[in-house]
């Protein structure tokens, strides 16, 4: 009897322990985060590449675009692997490929070779690490895990405000230069995220939060579905819809936020670049955001509300834009702090609808729409002005995006009916 009481009495105090130190795993998952964010920093690299190499400012997009791109594919292959292997060695794995991405560029006698080390090992690195703290916390917080996860991934968006005036430094430094920025940042990133790893682990099997009894029934998965009989939904496919649609709108706009500051609003270049400065905060915090309204409002309103003030944001530019300083602040914010938002609305949606037992697998397969915005927003932005004579005519082109999305949302983002 006795000996059941104690055990009773050790299982709570654990239970206790873990629900506090649960969110030491938002804290790590933030870490490695602003590491991977890195690649949002590559721009400091260009001018010098350029100027190197005597190469063309499209060549020296190019390792970011096939990182990008290589990010988003490996993803859904990393699902499986944080189902067999666990988030610790899954994620010294990756975070071993980022390292080496780094280090192997910075030998890099052209910019093809650049691209292919940088952009496609490091590239894979990102897309193997990057689920696993997204997939610990999930897991740590059953219920209501959108500010945990939006917290987690704001590292993410926050990553150059760290990381690039670190590298500017280290460019500009004669002792040290560009390759070599290159060589030390992969050996900090793969020893940082290496290390990290090794505080990550999923919950054990049995674990539920505090109080999670009295309110499971309302707010737990009714499913876990597998990756498969995700794909045999029509919730799958308007979220995959809606996040692409997001991410689109959200990267044509931010594609075009610093020559719209000077050409439109009429900002000076320097002041241009502290707004930008300014729209990436509001990228990293629409994270935590989004993912805290997800908590309350669901999947489907959270959505809507984000397509909403994307709209509004376009429409108040394309008819008020013109020489308006203020306004142009207020719009980008807005439109940047709800692409950041849809990165943890996201991953929290994924976890409503399709249950967390198979959330690494799933997710993986739902991000590829992040890369499908960021490709195709990518492109469409740098056409713009040659289409429509102004960088104005986006706005209505995002508008019209984020209305389509406001209808899948409203018709498509349901909760899976149990068969």
């Amino acid at each position: 009897m006795n000996n059941d009481k104690t055990t009773e009495q050790s299982l709570i105090i654990l239970g206790m322990a873990a629900e506090k130190g649960r969110w030491l795993f938002v804290l790590v998952g933030l870490l490695i985060n602003v590491c991977l964010g890195s690649i949002y920093a590559f721009s400091v690299f260009r001018k010098p590449l350029e100027g190197l190499w005597d190469i063309t400012s499209n060549q020296s997009g190019y390792p970011f675009m096939i990182f990008l791109a290589v990010f988003a594919i490996v993803m859904p292959l990393a699902g499986n692997l944080i189902a067999q292997w666990g988030p610790r060695k899954t994620t010294m794995l990756g975070g071993m490929l980022v390292g080496m991405g780094w280090i192997t560029a910075s030998f890099s006698p052209d910019i093809f070779i650049l691209t292919l080390l940088y952009g496609v090992i490091g590239g894979a690195g990102v897309g193997i690490v990057y689920g696993c703290p997204i997939a610990v916390v999930a897991k740590w917080f059953p219920q209501k895990s959108g500010l945990a996860i939006g917290l987690t991934v704001m590292g993410f968006g926050i990553s150059a405000l760290i990381t690039a005036p670190l590298m500017k430094a280290l460019i500009g430094n004669p002792d040290i230069g560009i390759m070599n920025t290159f060589l030390y940042s992969g050996i900090a990133f793969g020893v940082i995220i290496t290390l990290l790893a090794q505080l990550l682990s999923f919950p054990p099997a049995e674990w539920m939060p505090a109080g999670s009894e009295t309110t499971a029934t309302a707010v737990r998965p009714a499913l876990s579905l597998t990756r498969q009989e995700m794909l045999n939904t029509s919730s799958f496919y308007a979220l995959w819809a809606t996040y692409t649609i997001g991410c689109l709108a959200g990267l044509m706009a931010i594609g075009i936020a610093s020559p719209v500051g000077t050409e439109i609003a009429r900002l000076d270049a320097t002041t241009a670049a502290l707004a930008v400065s300014l729209f990436a905060v509001f990228n990293g915090l629409g994270r935590p955001i989004f993912g805290a309204i997800t908590d309350k409002l669901g999947p489907k309103h959270t959505a809507i509300l984000s397509f909403t003030l994307i709209v509004a944001a376009s429409l108040l530019m394309f008819f008020f834009g013109q020489e308006n300083a203020m306004l142009y602040v207020v719009a980008f914010c807005l439109l940047w702090m709800c692409l950041g938002g849809w990165l943890a609305l996201a991953p929290t949606s994924t976890g409503i609808f399709f249950g967390k037992q198979y959330y690494a697998q799933n997710y993986g397969i739902v991000y590829t729409a992040y890369g499908a915005g960021a490709i195709l927003g990518t492109l469409i932005s740098g056409n713009i002005k040659d289409i429509t004579g102004s960088y104005l005519g986006a706005f209505p082109i995002v508008t019209g995006l984020a209305l389509l999305g406001m209808i899948i949302a409203a018709i498509g983002l349901n909760p899976v009916k149990r068969q």
